[in-house]
């Protein structure tokens, strides 16, 4: 958990494609119902895929 957030999905900034993977990602959960959002955190360099606490316990 992330600032009340629960982290769906972890992808590094340096790769390659930048946020394409985290963006992609991030929206296979919207097609699922999931209101996923990436966020960059700089303290480990990676895109996260997140969702509010209350959206995760109601996917849960």
């Amino acid at each position: 958990m992330v600032n009340g957030r629960t982290v769906l999905g972890r992808f590094p900034a340096g790769g390659p494609r930048g946020s394409w993977p985290a963006e992609e990602f991030a929206r296979a959960r919207r097609d699922e119902g999931q209101p996923a959002e990436v966020v960059m955190d700089l303290a480990s360099d990676a895109f996260l895929v997140v969702v509010g606490e209350s959206e995760a316990a109601m996917a849960a």
